[in-house]
């Protein structure tokens, strides 16, 4: 029975540990072994066995990198398996009323749902960011509500001074793949409750191929030294 239950408590420790690993992936972008052992605090030999483990479960890839004259290196990053680990809310379910808005209602119909949704944003994140913020702490509370929502949101300040707003997971994946509406109504909304005065450009976005959606949040003009 001891033994039994040592396995067991092995099988949990690997399976933390390459979910610790998928999710430093998918919010971190690709990444060696070496890099990935720093940022999680464990050894490469344990960071090299769970790569190996979720390699065999097709989560995981990697492209040879060579840098100087040293040997190959591994860079790792997730497989569309891997990236199907952070649900899509209600994919099947949203796709379906897509499909159904559509037949019936035509891209007519479709565009109303899509500007309900969008005023429905606006307002929540109006009444959430006070108009008397800096502009980085407008996009610290608008973050923290998408990071509720599911989107892995994360602020960066770049060289620049300008606004990174970060999200490394897109929760209506499918939706908006089966309607760029919904893409071009978030940055719309991002627009609207940051205010008249701020410009806001999509850098990344997934369904162009990147691994992330990211925005670039400036005062308008690119004065990035007014709040």
């Amino acid at each position: 029975m001891q033994m039994v239950s040592q396995t067991e408590q092995a099988d949990e420790q690997a399976q933390g540990g390459g979910q610790r690993i998928l999710f430093a992936l998918k919010t971190k972008g690709a990444m060696t072994a070496q890099r990935l052992a720093s940022r999680l605090g464990i050894t490469v030999v344990a960071v090299r066995k769970q790569l190996a483990r979720l390699e065999s479960e097709r989560l995981v890839t990697y492209r040879e990198i060579t840098e100087g004259r040293g040997r190959p290196e591994r860079l790792w990053r997730l497989t569309a398996e891997g990236h199907e680990r952070f649900p899509d809310s209600h994919s099947e379910l949203t796709l379906e009323l897509i499909s159904a808005v559509r037949s019936i209602f035509g891209e007519a119909g479709l565009e109303q749902l899509i500007a309900a949704r969008e005023e429905t944003a606006r307002h929540v994140y109006s009444d959430a960011i006070s108009h008397g913020e800096s502009l980085e702490s407008k996009v610290e509370t608008l973050a923290r509500l998408r990071q509720r929502e599911g989107y892995m949101a994360e602020v960066k300040t770049l060289d620049d001074g300008a606004i990174l707003l970060v999200e490394n997971h897109c929760p209506i994946c499918a939706a908006a793949t089966a309607c760029q509406g919904f893409c071009r109504s978030e940055l719309a909304v991002f627009r609207a409750v940051l205010g008249d005065g701020v410009a806001v450009t999509r850098t990344d976005h997934i369904l162009a191929g990147a691994r992330r959606c990211a925005y670039r949040i400036e005062p308008a003009g690119g004065n990035t030294a007014v709040n």
